[in-house]
């Protein structure tokens, strides 16, 4: 089992906004290095059969109605597609996490998953939790993982996955933090009435 967790603050983001571009699975798609869809995923869903929609607007540009539509569900199912480089193994993860719990007031998700390429698979537990900066008009978003893996990438060690993990959390969290910056420059009151509508 391999646990990683950590936490990073957003000086100017306020927590409501956080949330409504970590509820948008195509923001967080954008900021995930390696992650090629997530999408609600039904019992007839063939990873290879699927086409992502390419140049699909996030905010500030997107409709809000559009982003509030596809926001992350609880109870809902989602297939996701990852290929992530790690030492001279680049898999191909055809990845199922279902949203377990979705708390609009105190800001948390928690999601349950797992996932396979050719000769390696992993399971996986995750969450996240968005507090409000007390000094100042911003968030602090802690998150968590524990993760099972088996197969090829996990005799590599954790001498070179934890690397690995750690360069795609730090991007994600610098790309996210930049979505947010912008929907917080840009926002009109455009993120309450998504929030209004999840």
């Amino acid at each position: 089992m391999m646990e990683f967790s950590g936490e990073f603050e957003l000086e100017d983001v306020p927590p409501e906004k956080a949330w409504v571009v970590l509820s948008d699975p195509i923001a967080v798609r954008n900021s995930l290095k390696g992650c090629q869809y997530i999408t609600p995923r039904d019992d007839d869903f063939g990873f290879d059969d699927y086409e992502p929609e390419e140049d699909v607007e996030t905010l500030p540009e997107a409709d809000p109605e559009d982003v509030a539509g596809r926001a992350f569900k609880a109870g809902q199912e989602y297939a996701a597609l990852m290929q992530v480089g790690v030492g001279s193994v680049k898999p191909r993860f055809e990845t199922s996490v279902t949203i377990d719990e979705r708390d609009h007031d105190d800001f948390i998700m928690t999601a349950t998953g797992s996932g396979t390429a050719s000769g390696s698979s992993f399971s996986m537990e995750s969450g996240m939790q968005i507090y409000s900066l007390e000094e100042s008009e911003g968030a602090r978003i802690e998150w968590w993982t524990e993760a099972d893996i088996s197969g090829r990438i996990a005799q590599l060690g954790s001498r070179v996955i934890d690397p690995v993990a750690n360069k795609i959390v730090g991007n994600f969290f610098s790309d996210i933090e930049q979505q947010m910056s912008d929907v917080e420059e840009t926002d009109s009151g455009i993120t309450d009435r998504i929030r209004g509508m999840l």
